[in-house]
């Protein structure tokens, strides 16, 4: 089964992702990783992965003898990671729809499941709610569990780790204020997610490989929408 367990690297580059996405870190703040290290109570170990991932993703550049410096992405830059994620994630869900059986479908449903489950728990909360942030990240997290049992049943590391490095987790941006904006999101991706089942359960490789391009690119225009408006940052 898909857990949803996280390394410390992991949890450091959600945290980091959500302050700079939400500006509470700002462009051009220089990070240091031992203020990091002693802020997130871990080794630099950690700290080093979660700054590369974070300059995967743009977030953030390495400059010599400056440090790591915080970027503004840009909705160029954004744009070009979902449609990079968008083409390889379709291939590896093309890939994987051949390889599938009962077990890893029934995996794929459990996983689907705990998102819907989180998804459920979200509309019940106020944005006020103190739990809501926590709330936010482990539907991002199981989100992401959902698409991994795709990657490990393709079997394809090479893509499965590029598409990765442009996988954009956006914790707070996920976290609008507008219930018209989390309503769209919530009803478009279990939508998608049952759609992608349904053709992997079939074995439709061309429909599964559609199926995930569109839902990775509508969640990049729904995040677009989303850090356009002043009211969710």
């Amino acid at each position: 089964m898909t857990t949803l367990t996280s390394t410390k690297a992991d949890d450091v580059a959600l945290a980091l992702e959500q302050a700079i996405v939400s500006g509470d870190i700002e462009p051009g703040t220089v990070l240091r990783q031992e203020q990091l290290s002693e802020r997130y109570a871990v080794s630099r170990t950690p700290i080093r992965e979660a700054l590369r991932r974070l300059a995967a993703l743009g977030l953030v550049s390495f400059e010599p003898n400056r440090g790591v410096r915080v970027r503004t992405l840009t909705r160029e830059e954004l744009r070009e990671a979902f449609l990079v994620r968008a083409e390889l994630e379709s291939l590896a869900t093309e890939i994987a729809a051949g390889k599938f059986t009962r077990a890893d479908l029934e995996e794929l449903e459990a996983a689907e499941d705990r998102f819907a489950w989180l998804t459920d728990e979200l509309r019940r909360r106020s944005t006020a709610d103190g739990d809501r942030d926590r709330l936010v990240t482990d539907w991002v997290r199981a989100n992401h569990a959902f698409h991994d049992v795709i990657y490990r049943v393709a079997g394809m590391p090479l893509i499965e780790r590029l598409a990765k490095s442009a996988r954009f987790s956006g914790s707070a941006a996920w976290a609008p204020n507008d219930a018209s904006e989390l309503d769209e999101l919530y009803r478009a991706n279990e939508r998608q997610h049952r759609a992608i089942i349904e053709a992997l359960a079939a074995g439709s490789a061309a429909g599964a490989r559609a199926l995930a391009r569109e839902h990775v690119l509508s969640s990049g225009n729904l995040l677009e929408r989303i850090l356009a408006q002043p009211a969710s940052r």
